[in-house]
């Protein structure tokens, strides 16, 4: 094998098109579940996806609950209720009229509910690359759910991450050890259909972003550099790109 065959490590069009068809397609889905089960070889597959995630010091934080129950379904819903409303309550004028009309969860609609979770004290008191930044256990975590996300969406799931709970009250229903943090709390299921774009960018909530203003050459603050006008046209050019994939429906 010469040089460049070992350094070929990219993957065929076909597959890394639908690495980015399942990034740019991603969607928070909420109010789009269908109440058809999800098949358990599908649901293997996804959570696999999610325990093959990176971990700082290969710790593998993450559990998973799966929650199928309608009773504790209604009881995580009622935890919401509470919770949502107060949120309602922090936002003023135009924020709140849209906060109260929109759907954020779809807890009691979508068959099955997860609950990713982090165990902080899984590898020990002393763990590689925790050393310094502790919540290192927490971001890996994130990482799994991630996964999962992207997984579920390449298998045509909508998944929903509900983050409008005291977490006290999440333990308290699912019967978690007091080590054990609720990572996030997510709706899987079948779906009517995807949105083009995000719900909250369409409500007028908040718009994306340009990538352009969050690059920072060298140091923070530094927004030019010598020679970027290409690397700028290469990421309109991958935008415009993203663009076309979000608008790929299953």
């Amino acid at each position: 094998m010469n040089n460049a065959q070992q350094a070929n490590h990219h993957f065929a069009d076909a597959a890394r098109d639908a690495v980015y068809q399942a990034i740019f397609s991603r969607r928070d889905v909420r109010g789009q579940f269908l109440p058809d089960p999800i098949p358990d070889e599908t649901l293997a597959r996804i959570l696999t996806a999610a325990h093959f995630a990176p971990s700082v010091g290969y710790m593998q934080p993450w559990s998973f609950v799966l929650i199928r129950d309608a009773a504790i379904k209604q009881r995580i819903h009622a935890a919401f209720a509470q919770a949502n409303a107060e949120a309602a309550d922090m936002f003023e004028g135009a924020k709140q009229e849209i906060y109260r009309e929109l759907k954020l969860e779809g807890i009691l609609e979508s068959p099955v509910n997860l609950l990713i979770t982090c165990d902080r004290d899984r590898a020990g008191p002393v763990v590689i690359g925790r050393t310094h930044i502790k919540a290192m256990d927490i971001y890996s975590s994130v990482c799994a759910v991630q996964n999962l996300w992207l997984a579920a969406r390449s298998e045509g799931l909508g998944v929903g991450w509900v983050s409008i709970f005291h977490q006290q009250a999440l333990k308290e229903i699912l019967g978690l050890p007091e080590r054990i943090i609720p990572i996030a709390y997510l709706c899987l299921g079948q779906v009517s259909h995807f949105y083009e774009k995000p719900e909250l960018e369409a409500a007028g909530w908040r718009p994306r972003l340009p990538l352009e203003d969050l690059i920072h050459f060298e140091q923070w603050g530094q927004t030019e550099a010598s020679g970027d006008a290409a690397l700028k046209a290469a990421l309109r050019e991958a935008q415009e790109t993203a663009a076309t994939h979000r608008r790929f429906d299953v």
